[in-house]
């Protein structure tokens, strides 16, 4: 069981300090403009020790426990702009833990060091067009050629994609298929042969910029491979779990504020010669959300004690994915419909809110993913 102190209380405060200052004041700006500025707002959280929390002190980061990122996960998770928090959280726990846990000393000191410090931004590379969720299916591959690995292929829906600075690429390094014989290769995108197709125009997360990347027979050292060789897939698994994590933490902070504002916005909004939460049919709903997001909350704490003790999380972390996401839409859902046709409009936050929870029963792992991996564990279907 989880036990937060007042350490964690300040850390908490700290974090929601900056999400207030350094983004809710230009979310509209960017959402407007279809990126943010990545390279001075992680530096930002890098020169307060929010990037690398659970990394090596001996490469800039903090050293705490997974509990700390827990908080950091729901703070930013109550962002004005969702698709920051979701570029921030590809920088702390989707394209960089297992560079940490794996990667050699000199890959660590070149790439782990300056993304902790928010000095280089990271992307990570697996999805293809005809490869989303089935990661399985890829098809971008490097080969070897003396002492270098030449890269050729492409990536779609990356986050951070066009500002990288380096990108954790997964690809096939052996004609073994399925999920056989793939690696994981840092790539820096100063690279030659290495470009951004384009950006892409999405229905919501709109201030994270989403790119198309191309390799065309681009070369980095041998040596750039993170971990074995032929083990990326096995440890791109693992990597998975900390990203479904964070997005479960964050989606407990983005419904937590969301409910809070509805709850106010309906004590104020007058209608029939009251207020709009006197219709009992409305605390009922609210009510009946308030009693999820503490059932998702209290799961999110058993999966980081586990974590914390070493436990095989893939479970918990599938549930946390499955059940955020679709808490996360019934939260946007409910916002939208009892603003009215002030929930409808651009100017207040339920519609972007509702574009933005959207993404996170595809992102990731899909919710029908989540489900087959699920009826696999429980026995429903075979291996």
């Amino acid at each position: 069981m989880l036990k937060f102190t007042d350490e964690h209380e300040s850390f908490r405060a700290l974090v929601r300090d900056v999400v207030q200052k350094e983004i809710d004041p230009h979310a509209d700006e960017w959402e407007h403009a279809g990126i943010f500025p990545a390279h001075s707002l992680f530096k930002k959280f890098g020169s307060l020790g929010l990037i690398g929390i659970e990394y090596d002190e001996e490469f800039g980061g903090a050293a705490a426990d997974h509990s700390y990122t827990l908080i950091f996960g729901e703070e930013i998770g109550r962002a004005a702009s969702l698709g920051v928090a979701m570029a921030l959280s590809v920088q702390t726990d989707m394209a960089t833990p297992t560079l940490h846990q794996f990667g050699s000393t000199e890959l660590k000191e070149k790439f782990l060091r300056g993304s902790i410090s928010g000095d280089l931004v990271a992307a990570v590379g697996i999805s293809e067009a005809d490869a989303g969720s089935d990661v399985a299916g890829l098809r971008t591959r490097a080969v070897i050629d003396g002492d270098e690995w030449v890269i050729n292929g492409s990536k779609m829906w990356i986050t951070n994609g066009a500002q990288a600075d380096w990108i954790c690429l997964l690809c096939r390094t052996s004609d073994e298929g399925g999920f056989r014989g793939m690696s994981q290769i840092i790539v820096p995108t100063e690279s030659e042969g290495f470009s951004v197709s384009r950006t892409l125009d999405k229905l919501g997360m709109r201030a994270s910029d989403t790119a198309e990347l191309t390799f065309q027979d681009v070369r980095v050292p041998v040596e750039y491979v993170i971990g074995e060789i032929g083990r990326g897939f096995q440890q791109q698994m693992g990597q998975f779990q900390n990203e479904r994590m964070i997005a479960a933490y964050q989606m407990v902070g983005a419904v937590e504020l969301a409910l809070t504002r509805t709850v106010a916005y309906l004590k104020e909004r007058q209608a029939f010669g009251a207020p709009l939460l006197a219709n009992q049919s409305l605390q009922y709903e609210l009510a009946d959300l308030a009693s999820e997001l503490d059932m998702m909350r209290h799961h999110n704490w058993a999966a980081a004690a586990a974590y914390m003790d070493g436990q095989d999380i893939t479970r918990h972390a599938t549930v946390a994915k499955l059940r955020s996401a679709r808490l996360a839409r019934r939260m946007a859902d409910l916002a939208v419909q009892y603003h009215g046709g002030m929930g409808y409009v651009e100017e207040n936050w339920p519609a972007r809110f509702y574009r933005d929870t959207r993404l996170w029963s595809i992102g990731g792992g899909a919710d029908e993913v989540m489900l087959r991996t699920l009826a696999r564990m429980n026995g429903i279907i075979g291996d």
